[in-house]
């Protein structure tokens, strides 16, 4: 993607953490971009911080990525504000951590509801978009992703689903001009999963780290595709 300013970006979860921290960078860049929360009163928070940042513009949506009908919306708004739509960030997640004999049902499909079928319909409904534009979209799963733990098996289940789907998408989708990458964090400083960040956390990949990477694969060269990108803290602390 060689010109950004004026380019349309959805970030899905994008009020806090990760899918924050890539706003500020593409707002930067001088591009419109579009968060999502499943809370209005957050999204208009996270913008209102937001828009004295860079030369872009920003909008704030209510989204809720496990109902389809929600994020066909959250795009028609993005349409309908500013014609067009370039990058999608695939970014809204949650995180319930339990043995499997103590794992709810309910906790079970909360996970893949959002972590997994809201990936699926979040591209879903920005495709045709997407096509038009032959854009971008990039999927925010994890390390465990590839790498399983104890307690992990809903998250595990939903990062794993999210790393296939994201490549098969790549593949499918290139054909039409639309590039497709999975980037797949370890510890993020964040508030993910009611997590307060603080001092302790400077070891870890900050925010700002991700959307700095976000911001290097749009300026790839369009003859390339880095479409799995693993990142790590460099030094975490001895255990």
């Amino acid at each position: 993607m060689e010109n950004y300013k004026g380019k349309v970006a959805l970030i899905t979860g994008g009020s806090k953490g990760i899918g924050y921290g890539v706003a500020e960078s593409l707002l930067k860049l001088g591009m419109k971009v579009a968060i999502t929360s499943r809370s209005l009163d957050s999204a208009e928070k996270a913008a209102k911080d937001l828009k004295n940042i860079g030369s872009g513009e920003v909008l704030a949506l209510e989204a809720d990525v496990r109902q389809y009908k929600s994020q066909e919306n959250a795009v028609k708004k993005v349409k309908d504000t500013w014609g067009q739509l370039d990058v999608l960030i695939a970014n809204a997640g949650v995180g319930h951590f339990a043995p499997i004999d103590e794992l709810s049902v309910e906790d079970w499909q909360a996970t893949i509801d959002t972590n997994l079928s809201g990936v699926f319909y979040s591209i879903k409904s920005c495709l045709e978009s997407l096509k038009k534009s032959e854009g971008y979209v990039i999927t925010i799963s994890s390390l465990a992703g590839t790498n399983f733990f104890a307690g992990g098996t809903a998250y595990n289940a939903s990062k794993f689903g999210v790393t296939g789907f994201t490549q098969a998408a790549m593949l499918d989708l290139r054909e039409y001009g639309i590039k497709v990458s999975t980037i797949m964090p370890g510890s993020v400083a964040t508030h993910f999963n009611d997590h307060e960040p603080s001092e302790k956390d400077s070891w870890k990949i900050q925010k700002e780290d991700i959307g700095e990477l976000v911001v290097d694969l749009l300026k790839m060269n369009p003859r390339t595709l880095p479409s799995k990108i693993e990142v790590r803290p460099s030094m975490p602390p001895k255990s």
